[in-house]
């Protein structure tokens, strides 16, 4: 008999649980070997049962699933995480990945081919819903090609700042502040101070309070 892979499934849905449920246990080398409704459960059963692949919903209460990976790779980086997501905005599956995840795929996918995916997941390989992978990688790419200086910047704008505030407290010129801002936002793709903010904050370049 080939060895099994071992699934832990985590949603804090028992109807989507029991589908995924379903859905795995219709292939022939995966077992189900657990099931969590939140990230605290989720963490002791993956140290308990020590699963191959963790199936983990996004928006957990409580503890999220971002929060609830990072504790498992913590106590087990020999586990794959697959993470399931309704969001397909590039700040979840960089914070997704930042966890440590091994996969990111979307929940509502009516193609949702979730065996195949734990499969490589299990292999050590990475998967990630086309739909989220390209505008990653936009997005991912343009945040990426901020100085740190322009983070500076940023993070001062989104703080409310004028030019002149971020030059004195900078210790630059107002000329050379509105040449960054310039270039975040030209780098950004975005021409507007008020969806500067927004998309600075969601995409997670700046700290909020």
């Amino acid at each position: 008999m080939e060895k099994k892979i071992t699934v832990l499934l985590v949603d804090d849905h028992s109807l989507v649980r029991r589908g995924f449920r379903r859905m795995l246990e219709d292939e022939s080398d995966m077992q189900v070997v657990g099931e969590a409704g939140d990230g605290e459960q989720a963490i002791k059963l993956a140290k308990e049962l020590r699963p191959q692949v963790v199936v983990m919903d996004c928006a957990l209460p409580g503890m999220n699933g971002l929060q609830a990976t990072r504790e498992i790779l913590d106590h087990s980086p020999s586990t794959s995480v697959l993470m399931l997501s309704m969001h397909t905005e590039s700040t979840w599956v960089r914070q997704a990945i930042e966890a440590g995840a091994k996969g990111y795929i979307l929940k509502d996918a009516i193609d949702l081919e979730l065996g195949s995916a734990v499969r490589k997941v299990a292999a050590g390989e990475t998967v990630f819903d086309p739909k989220v992978e390209q505008r990653t990688q936009l997005k991912g790419e343009r945040s990426a090609a901020l100085t740190p200086r322009e983070l500076e910047v940023l993070q001062m704008i989104v703080d409310g700042k004028s030019n002149k505030e971020i030059a004195t407290a900078l210790d630059l010129s107002a000329n050379t502040v509105a040449v960054h801002r310039a270039n975040i936002m030209n780098t950004l793709g975005i021409h507007k101070t008020a969806e500067l903010v927004v998309y600075a904050i969601r995409a997670g370049l700046v700290n909020v309070p």
